[in-house]
């Protein structure tokens, strides 16, 4: 799975203000950023930046970066000073028309913006979760191998992503090293395509998403990057999200109780997915725009044909039940 699109500048700045009360000066600045926003004038936007941020954000990009802004999310409606971050930056969460985000501007002493920041918002009191503490099995039978998973950019770009960070995609491989028997020109040539998925705990289903087609391999699907999707809430309040499911495969539906080992649906190819996998991960809330991803373990599991308890695998594990 692929992120979305974040827009973001973040502009190194060396003085620290500790106060947690806007300031008049943070204030007048950020009004009159956002008249200027919402009023299409950018090239004024521009002058208020410091030497050092138009050099680092020419006019032209500073224009390319809000007009951007603009198509995704619109006007700013309304803005709430929250807090300081990172030393200068004065946090506002700011409701645009089709969008919240942080918006994250920092002031020089002659105040000139010196650094701005734009971030999808997140509450502060969401819960924090290291790692699952729930008990899993691996969600399928047999032995399948992890292609992205890790902590790293190099082992999982999953990384990147916010809610996704710990994710795992996961296919069957045949001995040759091969996800496919023939040529991989069809969802059916693929080892992984109609495998059935189980849930790896106790749960609560919260979110089902069915009905979108699978995609001919090596083409995507970016309307909707998850696919037909479960979502699995634990006892102990972790999120557990499955992506990419055959189309019309789900079994669940939202609300059921259902237990480990129960049947979930069948591996498919929907969403942003060039071939049939797995994607996998935890995340600390329901929805994934708030989210922030919790690493995952298996209680005891074959890695590489060796029993590991309590493990996260990584990027080229051959994994399977005990």
């Amino acid at each position: 799975m692929k992120k979305n699109l974040t827009l973001a500048i973040l502009i190194l700045v060396g003085n620290f203000v500790f106060a947690q009360t806007e300031k008049p000066t943070n204030k007048t600045i950020a009004e009159k950023f956002e008249k200027n926003y919402n009023g299409n004038n950018y090239k004024a936007i521009f002058l208020m930046f410091s030497d050092e941020m138009q050099q680092a954000l020419p006019n032209d990009k500073t224009d390319e970066f809000l007009t951007g802004l603009k198509l995704q999310a619109g006007n700013i409606t309304n803005r709430e000073f929250i807090r300081y971050e990172n030393g200068t930056y004065a946090s506002y969460k700011t409701k645009f028309e089709r969008a919240i985000f942080s918006l994250n501007i920092s002031i020089d002493n002659n105040s000139k913006i010196n650094g701005l920041f734009v971030k999808p918002y997140k509450d502060s009191n969401l819960p924090k979760i290291e790692r699952n503490i729930t008990r899993l099995k691996l969600p399928f039978k047999d032995e399948w191998t992890v292609i992205w998973g890790g902590d790293t950019k190099e082992l999982n770009y999953h990384v990147e992503s916010e809610a996704q960070k710990n994710a795992f995609d996961i296919i069957i491989k045949d001995k040759k090293g091969k996800s496919y028997a023939t040529n991989g020109e069809i969802n059916e040539d693929y080892y992984a395509f109609g495998k059935e998925l189980i849930a790896p705990c106790d749960g609560e289903i919260v979110l089902v998403v069915d009905g979108i087609k699978d995609n001919k391999p090596g083409e995507l699907n970016p309307i909707y990057v998850p696919g037909n999707t479960v979502i699995i809430k634990t006892v102990n309040n972790e999120y557990l999200f499955f992506a990419h499911f055959k189309q019309n495969t789900i079994k669940v539906k939202q609300g059921q109780k259902i237990k480990e080992g129960g049947l979930l649906g069948l591996c498919g190819n929907s969403g942003n997915s060039s071939e049939p996998h797995l994607h996998l991960h935890i995340q600390n809330v329901e929805n994934m725009n708030k989210a922030t991803g919790v690493k995952c373990y298996f209680k005891e599991i074959y890695v590489n044909g060796e029993i590991k308890k309590d493990y996260s695998p990584i990027q080229n594990d051959k994994i399977k039940n005990k």
